[in-house]
């Protein structure tokens, strides 16, 4: 006896998601599939709002959506596996069967085309956006499935030469490397790691392809030596191509990418450690990878390394070694990124304190650090560069009031640069600030709120923040705070409701009551914020009931009627969504008196005021007409 609809429904909407963020997190590939690899995982994570919003959603599915969905569960399923083999696969193997590969691309193209057409969208119970993103997506799933990649006939000659021939031509040897991105020894050692993979999983079947391309890949290797000798460190002497330097320092001690004793040590998010001018030339040239592991950066967020640093230094002393002041080869500064001798050695004073320090010291670093934070873009770089961030994450949980007021509006100001927001969050802060939001002081919980709008500026940390119950802690907040705490509250709410999974929390947190409590209360000074946030909420199914409930119409065409040209606008919106799908809400607008109202803002309201009121005066011509046919 196969699964229940309901147990159907539970399966389908808790794997689907899953099914999307497995594939989302995929590494990046450079090969010879990049652009099918990257196109196909850039379709499926827009299907990601479809799945979550059925996940949230309480509406009861029928059985053909769930048959349609068991179907683009499966299509995805096998996606995954094709993705997956390509991310990990060889590159040389991969050029080899090229034809064979934009086949299998091109018929799980079909695969998922073919299950999105027979999804019922109409019978999804779905948003309008939401709707219109899904349809898009069928659009281009369609489009791709009538297109074929062409193969790569010079790809082929290239290698067809390169096996066959003893001598090789350098110029052929520089395009497939290129071509495959096997610049490196390291991307040898991994592609070589990849065709052994490949042969010991094959049972034998693939010795006569794996002695082909153990053939271009010795060619390859000895290609790139040539090409980069000074990159070529030998693992069975102590001795590498850098010279000049006695006594031998140890491999731990040398940039991967300069071979030179570091002074700067950094550490990226692979956890690989760099001279830090080396590794930021790196990033600023656009790479989104590790240079000696190859893995994709989750971040470009650069960490001191303190303890190696302090080995350095000591293994010099040691051995009468000066440690060199810079690495002029790897030098490359972003303009505008220099920090005045003054604050610079303040901060690394104030970060010893924090690390180091009293109870009484580390307060008084932190108020100083957001003293400095808030004052330029300079120091907010320097104080993330010096290391401070992860320890004013720990001073969250302190104990003491004003260290925790201190660090939390740190943590405010640095996260004003994008890459000091995705440090933070790397860290685990969004839990920790969620807490602070919840049961620090007022001050404290203030800018918490605002910590968190200016997180949730990075689509992703939207639902990571309402994933760690964020939104409750802010709807007490836009309750009890002060006048700019509830503003704070407010903008954070909003921004976080952008992601549709975020509404359903924040009405089943009960927002709705407050809000309306607002614009009751027209001397409050909230009224912008809740028309606003009620607008948006109002695209949700459940924002709809929520608002619909709170006998919302006489309020909203108040101010229709009288309100400033943006709450107009929302207060159309608003009444424009539950009109839309309730019958009885559109009897009610009418008995109110909404159609002079809305034929008045047709007029001279703004532009999205007049598509919503004439969208409206729609309603109500349709609705006439049927109710003459009865």
């Amino acid at each position: 006896m196969g699964p229940s609809e309901k147990e159907l429904k539970d399966i389908m909407v808790s794997q689907l998601p899953e099914t999307v963020r497995e594939i989302s997190g995929l590494p990046e590939y450079n090969g010879v599939c990049k652009k099918m690899y990257g196109d196909l995982i850039r379709r499926v994570k827009l299907l990601s709002p479809l799945f979550e919003e059925l996940r949230d959603g309480e509406e009861e599915l029928g059985f053909d959506v769930l048959k349609g969905l068991e179907l683009l569960k499966t299509a995805l399923d096998s996606a995954t596996e094709l993705l997956k083999s390509v991310s990990r696969g060889s590159k040389l193997f991969q050029a080899s069967q090229l034809e064979k590969i934009v086949l299998e691309f091109h018929h799980m193209t079909e695969d998922i085309e073919a299950a999105l057409s027979k999804l019922p969208i109409d019978k999804l119970g779905i948003s309008d956006e939401v709707r219109e993103q899904t349809e898009l997506v069928h659009a281009q799933f369609k489009r791709a499935k009538e297109r074929i990649t062409l193969a790569d006939a010079q790809l082929d000659k290239d290698l067809a030469i390169l096996q066959e021939e003893k001598d090789s031509d350098p110029t052929i040897l520089k395009r497939l490397s290129e071509k495959l991105h096997l610049r490196t020894i390291n991307d040898l050692k991994k592609e070589s790691l990849a065709i052994h993979e490949l042969v010991t999983s094959s049972d034998g079947d693939l010795e006569d392809v794996f002695g082909k391309m153990s053939s271009v890949l010795k060619k390859l290797k000895d290609f790139v030596q040539s090409e980069n000798p000074e990159v070529e460190t030998s693992q069975d002497e102590k001795t590498t191509t850098i010279k000049h330097r006695s006594p031998v320092i140890p491999d731990d001690f040398r940039c991967p990418i300069s071979l030179e004793l570091m002074r700067d040590p950094v550490i990226v998010s692979t956890g690989q450690t760099y001279e830090r001018s080396c590794i930021q030339k790196w990033l600023d040239a656009g790479h989104k990878t590790c240079p000696k592991s190859q893995q994709a950066l989750s971040h470009t967020a650069l960490t001191p390394n303190y303890v190696l640093k302090s080995l350095i230094a000591l293994w010099c002393e040691n051995n009468g070694v000066e440690l060199p002041r810079k690495q002029g080869s790897c030098r490359n500064k972003k303009p505008g990124n220099n920090v005045s001798d003054c604050d610079r050695a303040a901060i690394d004073t104030l970060l010893v304190k924090l690390v180091n320090g009293s109870p009484e010291q580390k307060r008084s670093a932190a108020g100083e650090l957001r003293l400095l934070a808030k004052r330029n873009t300079d120091n907010r770089i320097c104080i993330a560069e010096a290391g401070a961030i992860p320890f004013l994450v720990e001073l969250l949980s302190s104990n003491d009031t004003r260290t925790q007021e201190h660090a939390v509006t740190a943590l405010l100001n640095l996260s004003i640069n994008d890459g000091n927001k995705r440090t933070i969050v790397n860290l685990r802060a969004i839990p920790a600030i969620v807490e602070v939001l919840k049961n620090g002081s007022m001050e404290a919980r203030e800018n918490a709120a605002a910590t968190l709008f200016s997180l949730s500026v990075i689509d992703e940390n939207k639902v990571a923040i309402g994933a760690a119950g964020a939104i409750p802690a802010l709807i007490s907040l836009l309750q009890e705070g002060t006048p700019r705490g509830k503003k704070d509250a407010a903008t954070a709410i909003f921004n976080l409701s952008i992601y549709q999974g975020n509404k359903a929390r924040a009405i089943r947190a009960g927002i709705v009551n407050p809000l309306m409590g607002f614009l009751k209360d027209a001397g409050g000074g909230m009224v912008d914020e809740a028309l606003a946030i009620l607008a948006i909420l109002a695209t949700h199914h459940e924002g709809k009931m929520g608002i619909g409930e709170a006998g919302p119409m006489a309020i909203l065409l108040e101010f229709i009627r009288t309100g400033s040209p943006r709450n107009r606008e929302n207060a159309a919106a608003v009444l424009w969504s539950l009109c839309s799908t309730d019958f009885e809400q559109l009897k009610l607008a009418r008995e109110h008196g909404a159609e002079e109202a809305l034929k008045e803002v047709s007029e001279n309201g703004t532009d999205r005021a007049k598509r919503k009121a004439g969208s409206i005066l729609e309603l109500f011509q349709r609705f006439d007409g049927q109710s003459a046919n009865l």
